[in-house]
């Protein structure tokens, strides 16, 4: 564990801790409620069950943050600062039994943790002080060819011939997804990772920890930002060949 923490990443680990609480109490249960939102996608009771618990903490222990979660929309004004929450990151897997699912919780620029307990796996990064996993500090790899690479995808959907060219070319492509494969970036095993549709939520914890580790996460025009609709990770020495050929 990193040896100084911070009371907003203290925080943000008690937050997990609530979180995985709720999350696996609930993981494979034959009565899970699930809904369908207006944009097709799924939520589930424990995903609104955690964004509310950790609004609730959030409001006593940060009075007067912002906060933004995808299921409960937008609290808070003004300038102060910002959490940004994905209740279960990986909805889908969680509602089908797939343990890759995790809450990700970012207070944003500045602290982030990504917590996924069926895998027994927790991620966390403070700005300039390093991104961290079971003990250890994390690292980038140093891969500097496509051709060499494991390049990492959600979803086929909303990519053109180019983005296949780049999988065809890469040594492995693989559709891991969601926040696992910024955290398997972050830990050196992929060398990239592309989305053509991203939220926030889905990018603000991810790409504190893929920045502390020593990469770098832009939308596909190349912009630093969580918020652009897309998202383009890597160990940034495969960064500007790969916007060359994704560019939007």
């Amino acid at each position: 564990m990193s040896p100084d923490l911070s009371p907003d990443l203290t925080l943000a680990l008690e937050l997990a801790d609530a979180a995985d609480e709720i999350t696996l109490a609930r993981f494979k249960a034959a009565d899970l409620h699930v809904e369908t939102k207006p944009d097709r996608t799924p939520v589930t009771e424990a995903d609104r069950a955690v964004e509310e618990e950790l609004r609730r903490l959030l409001a006593e222990q940060r009075p007067g943050h912002r906060v933004v979660g995808e299921e409960l929309g937008t609290s808070g004004d003004g300038d102060a600062p910002r959490w940004i929450v994905d209740p279960i990151d990986a909805t889908k897997n969680y509602l089908r039994g797939i343990p890759i699912f995790a809450t990700l919780i970012a207070l944003e620029d500045q602290v982030a943790v990504v917590s996924a307990p069926a895998l027994g796996r927790r991620w966390w990064a403070e700005r300039g002080a390093g991104a961290f996993s079971d003990g250890n500090r994390l690292n980038v790899s140093r891969v500097e060819r496509v051709e060499d690479a494991v390049v990492t995808y959600t979803s086929l959907h909303g990519f053109d011939d180019r983005f296949l060219d780049v999988l065809d070319r890469s040594w492995a492509p693989r559709g891991f997804g969601d926040f696992w494969q910024y955290m398997l970036l972050a830990e050196g095993a992929v060398d990239a990772c592309v989305e053509s549709a991203a939220n926030l939520w889905d990018l603000a914890a991810p790409k504190l920890i893929v920045e502390e580790a020593g990469g770098r996460l832009t939308d596909l025009t190349g912009e630093q930002r969580a918020d652009g609709g897309n998202a383009l990770a890597s160990n940034g020495l495969l960064h500007g060949t790969l916007l060359d050929a994704l560019r939007i």
